[in-house]
């Protein structure tokens, strides 16, 4: 029996799943989910998004705590770095003796 006092799913609050495979290096988002808390959220993304053994890491991150940009925002908020040409790879020398480049 759970002694999670809470109301129905839909009152509970939306989460968002990131699952790193045992192949790959970044998270990647693969789902949402409702769950009464953080641990219940970890727990059931375990259980919903990690069924066949594939993932190594989860996290799950409340849906109203990410800030994410609009696509309609593309230009303004991008475009200023365009003009910094000292971002850009051809603006220095590399030395020979540099590993890796």
């Amino acid at each position: 029996m759970s002694d999670i006092k809470a109301g129905p799913m839909s009152e509970w609050p939306l989460y968002e799943v990131f699952v790193r495979s045992k192949r790959g290096l970044n998270h990647v988002h693969v789902g949402s989910l409702h769950a009464a808390d953080d641990r219940m959220a970890l727990l059931h993304a375990r259980d919903v998004y990690t069924r066949r053994n594939e993932g190594v890491s989860i996290w799950v991150v409340r849906s109203s705590a990410i800030v994410a940009s609009s696509p309609s925002e593309k230009d303004p908020l991008f475009a200023p770095s365009g003009d910094k040409v000292y971002r850009h790879p051809t603006f220095y020398e590399i030395a020979d003796n540099v590993p890796h480049m």
